[in-house]
């Protein structure tokens, strides 16, 4: 039963991060391909930590995709927000490189 539960959250976000991938490319806005990265990056997160069988997932690497994700959500809305008329701080880092 927690395999097939496991498998319905991985396609759950997958789709989620399909949909902000339609809204980003209708829009061009980057709050939604950031969000679309981050719903990838809990998919696959929800994927190895069922196909390496994570006993306690605080515990392993597993867990740093999660928090980078979650990062990234907040990283979006602060660029959303703070830079709303203006160049967004993602946009200025990515820049640099």
């Amino acid at each position: 039963m927690i395999e097939f539960l496991s498998g319905a959250v991985t396609v759950g976000y997958l789709v989620a991060a399909g949909f902000f991938v339609r809204y980003w490319r209708k829009t061009a806005e980057r709050l939604f391909l950031i969000f679309a990265i981050a719903f990838g990056l809990l998919a696959v997160n929800q994927a190895l930590a069922h196909v390496l069988s994570v006993v306690s997932e605080p515990n392993s690497f597993v867990y740093g995709l999660r928090a980078a994700a979650f990062l990234l959500i907040l990283v979006a809305i602060v660029d959303k927000n703070l830079f709303a008329g203006e160049e967004g701080l993602v946009s200025r880092v990515l820049r640099r490189k």
